[in-house]
């Protein structure tokens, strides 16, 4: 059976991987001998090598940002809303690079991957990384591919976060830093919340000291409830009033109006799931816990944890931004209570004092911190509009 798919769609992708024999020294003081990394490509690049876009991946996130993979034409990549021909990232105009980072579960060397030197998986003896050694990589990658510089680096949560680091360790070779639902480091409730998650992975029975694999099993239990509380925070108290109060049978086989309503119209005065907010906080978990693995998600919080530019700056971030050349496009949205507003703010305050060039659009959106990766219209309009601009004075006059 032929399946049709959008006219804006990016099609069926391949996924690509490159190896890297040069070491890779890491912040931590160790090193990488030698990796694989997996990635994706959209559109064409133009002969002078001028609109390539690298978009960076979220915690969960990987290289699969648009289009479809053979076999699974049901589910579009995790930002196929913004990636496309006429969309905000416009394939008809730009070269689009996205990479699952080091240390992910995605096909890119992590935990889950075979130590070459030992002949088992890496699981916790995988080195820690950070913001800093992803984008390293990414410029190994860059290299590979032969773009001497990123028209933009684009990028929500974690992924804005390396587009913030970009500007700051190779300001020569980006243009535009594209930051989407970030912080310039996380707060002491954000650190919180992720150590709830990595307790509740590294209590898991099943969870062996992070050698689950060699044993042949995984930390379920833990990783969904990990997932659970990461899910809660991702959404607002609105976003959960609205998806609760449809009418959606994504994970039951019985449609039902769920949320607050009982599961099954009665209390069960027990310690059952009663109410359907907690059936498909369940549902969320449990699925991701089959295809994300548990040591990844551990590093993933680390580095986001870490992430702090100002450290090597005497605690001055604006000092961090002097020798950054590009121009810089910051997104916030009203709900979004793990990113709020405020943090943004305070990052185009030090973008100011710095002397740098900054757009900055706060939306008013119910959706919460996933708010990023949905196609609300005043938001996607910016964004297209903003990108635009950028083709315009970087790549308009090559073909």
């Amino acid at each position: 059976m032929t399946i049709t798919l959008p006219e804006d769609s990016v099609g069926i992708v391949e996924p690509q991987q490159l190896h890297f024999d040069e070491p890779l020294s890491l912040r931590s003081g160790k090193v990488l001998p030698a990796y694989d990394i997996v990635f994706e490509t959209y559109g064409e690049l133009n002969t002078k090598k001028s609109n390539a876009i690298l978009i960076c991946h979220a915690l969960s996130g990987d290289h699969h940002a648009a289009g479809y993979h053979n076999g699974d034409t049901k589910k579009p990549g995790w930002w196929d809303s913004c990636i496309g021909a006429g969309k905000a990232i416009d394939t008809n105009l730009f070269f689009v690079v996205c990479m699952n980072n080091l240390g992910g579960c995605g096909g890119s060397t992590g935990p889950a991957s075979k130590d070459p030197e030992t002949g088992k998986y890496f699981g916790p003896d995988f080195p820690v990384v950070t913001v800093r050694d992803w984008v390293k990589s990414q410029v190994m990658l860059m290299d590979r591919l032969e773009i001497p510089k990123w028209a933009a680096v684009v990028g929500g949560s974690l992924g804005g976060m390396q587009a913030l680091r970009w500007a700051i360790s190779y300001p020569e070779r980006i243009a535009h830093a594209i930051c989407i639902a970030a912080a310039p480091k996380l707060s002491a409730q954000n650190i919180a919340f992720n150590e709830v998650a990595r307790q509740s992975i590294t209590s898991d029975p099943d969870f062996h000291q992070g050698y689950y694999l060699e044993h042949g099993t995984y930390p379920k239990q833990g990783l969904t409830l990990a997932r659970m509380v990461g899910h809660i925070t991702y959404l607002s108290d609105s976003a959960m009033r609205a998806k609760f109060g449809k009418t959606v049978s994504d994970f039951e086989t019985e449609k039902t109006n769920f949320g607050r309503d009982l599961r099954s119209g009665k209390l069960s005065f027990g310690f059952d799931v009663d109410f359907q907010v907690e059936s498909y906080l369940h549902y969320q978990g449990e699925r991701f816990s089959e295809n994300f693995d548990a040591n990844t998600y551990l590093l993933m919080t680390k580095a986001l944890d870490y992430f702090d530019p100002s450290v090597d700056f005497e605690g001055d971030l604006s000092k961090a931004f002097l020798n950054s050349d590009c121009k810089f496009m910051l997104v916030s949205f009203t709900t979004d209570w793990r990113f709020p507003p405020e943090r943004s703010r305070e990052l185009v305050n030090d973008l100011l004092k710095a002397g740098r060039e900054v757009t900055y659009l706060e939306v008013e959106a119910d959706q919460g911190h996933d708010a990023f990766l949905l196609p609300i219209p005043r938001y996607i309009s910016a964004f297209r509009s903003y990108l635009c601009r950028v083709h315009k004075e970087i790549c308009q006059d090559a073909p």
